[in-house]
């Protein structure tokens, strides 16, 4: 076999190759193609290589990925940009293929092709491939074209142009839902090569029909689309073209049958706010933003609650916090146990947003609350809660407003709440440091040592050995390992189990000290 250091690869090989039944052969003299160009000079490149690829009907989908690939780089093999046209046939074959990955490819390929290529070029060789791929009769052409309006319109004169946003019109009308899909999803490329004035009529009405599509994939696509699409037009044309549509398929979508489209519709909402501003965002979107947030499913209920910085940036926190704070108790005391455990995840970034002040007025006693809820998760997460509210406030705050009503817990009658305490305390000494850990977290850690219920005990050696590394060896000595050895001594096997563990832990520190 012909090795890479021969002057000349004979095209001969490659193709007996390219028809070799083994793949990995096959795949082996794809990826070899630029050493194969390289080989015949550009010339032979254009004239035989080329024409060969985009016969090669090669079925299969790794072989035709790594082909769109290769085509994508190989301008400088067929002699430069000015016959880069070369390169199109066949990558508009590749267009075509069932494999949705080997069309991306082959539509990113081209994109690549054409933002080199010059504007006469685009106009005889490139504008022509896109409404081939447009008229094509399967979907998978049609879909491949949405991808390529934007690399095929700036250069074209104007004439082409119309002729251009006509066909994407019908794209966004196509009978198949895959063509529609594509479209609204291209939309806003599409959008931003456009000129000022047909982006306020033609572009919004093809936005128009996608939002009112009866696909819900496709009224999604559309509505992920509208913050980009806001972007480009100046605020006030924004307030005038846009808003209303929003606000109106707002309405539609914010009870849409499709609880994926009112997901969407609750994180675009939430990035319209900043192209909006303030007036327009306190006016249209809080409505739609707070009925969002009572939505029954609970994903679009939390798309809200994780965007709410773009939304604080826009309108300020007091109004904010005004609107908002009676949904989140509301979410805080969901029926759903994820929907809580979502927004205990929320809970510091709320904290971050909202600040101190508003925090301890208003979410404080919830995050206690949480300590004792029925399902272990929560009370796991509200653990892990506490341990990020004092990292994000700083131990003083800590100390003031979260260790004494922790630490009251400890007399719950429920030995599985009495164990979220314990659990708590080891997430918050590493933060508190090693003074209020041994003054006000140990005491009660070592209290517990003498519960009745050895669950407790057991996680009493558990916390206690997660408290070695935080304390000094001094208090480790006098404190922990004698309440350890005295764990260890229980008739219960587990605490004796896990009090060895610990005592075995303190033991390593100590030699390695």
């Amino acid at each position: 076999m012909a090795t890479i250091d021969e002057p000349l690869y004979p095209i001969a090989i490659l193709i007996d190759e390219l028809k070799n039944e083994d793949i990995q052969l096959r795949l082996n003299s794809i990826r070899r193609l630029s050493t194969i160009a390289r080989a015949l000079g550009e010339e032979r490149t254009r004239k035989e290589l080329i024409p060969f690829l985009s016969e090669n009907n090669d079925d299969d989908d790794e072989v035709l990925l790594a082909m769109a690939e290769e085509l994508g780089v190989f301008i400088p093999y067929v002699g430069g940009v000015e016959h880069a046209h070369v390169l199109l046939p066949p990558l508009e074959t590749l267009c075509t293929v069932e494999e949705t990955c080997v069309r991306d490819k082959a539509v990113e390929s081209l994109c690549r092709i054409g933002a080199q290529m010059k504007e006469s070029d685009l106009v005889d060789w490139f504008v022509p491939l896109v409404k081939r791929l447009a008229a094509g009769e399967w979907f998978t052409a049609r879909v491949s074209s949405c991808g390529l309006f934007h690399v095929a319109y700036p250069s074209s004169p104007d004439q082409l142009k119309a002729e251009l946003r006509s066909i994407y019109a019908q794209m966004c009308q196509d009978d198949t839902p895959m063509v529609r899909r594509a479209a609204a999803s291209n939309l806003g490329k599409f959008a931003a090569t456009i000129e000022q004035h047909h982006l306020k009529t033609d572009i919004m009405s093809m936005f128009e029909d996608l939002t009112q599509d009866d696909q819900d994939s496709v009224r999604l696509l559309a509505v992920e689309g509208c913050a980009a699409l806001g972007k480009l037009l100046e605020p006030q044309d924004c307030i005038a073209s846009i808003l209303p549509v929003i606000v109106n398929f707002s309405q539609e979508l914010s009870t849409d049958s499709s609880q994926h489209v009112r997901s969407a519709l609750a994180s675009v909402i939430m990035g319209m706010a900043p192209v909006l501003g303030k007036d327009a965002t306190i006016e249209q979107l809080l409505p739609i933003f707070l009925s969002l947030l009572k939505d029954e499913f609970p994903d679009v209920r939390l798309n809200i609650i994780s965007k709410l910085e773009q939304v604080n940036q826009v309108i300020g926190i007091d109004l904010l916090s005004q609107s908002l704070l009676p949904a989140i108790v509301e979410l805080a005391e969901d029926r759903h146990w994820r929907v809580r455990l979502a927004i205990i995840e929320y809970i510091p970034l709320l904290a971050s947003q909202l600040g101190v002040g508003f925090f301890d007025d208003k979410l404080g006693a919830l995050c206690m609350q949480w300590l004792e809820d029925k399902v272990f998760s929560i009370r796991e997460a509200a653990a892990t809660n506490l341990k990020r509210l004092a990292e994000e406030f700083g131990p003083e705050w800590a100390m003031q407003h979260i260790v004494p009503e922790v630490l009251e817990k400890i007399n719950n009658p429920h030995y599985l709440y009495r164990m979220t305490v314990l659990r708590a305390i080891s997430l918050l000494a590493p933060v508190m440091g090693a003074d209020i850990t041994c003054q006000k977290l140990l005491p009660v850690v070592i209290a517990s040592s003498k519960d009745r219920v050895p669950n407790i005990k057991f996680n009493v050696a558990k916390v206690l050995q997660s408290l070695i590394s935080v304390l000094d060896q001094s208090v480790v000595d006098k404190t922990i390992r004698p309440c350890l050895v005295e764990l260890s001594e229980d008739p219960d096997v587990d605490v004796r189990y896990f009090a060895g563990q610990a005592l075995q832990a303190c033991d390593q520190v100590m030699m390695s000290s």
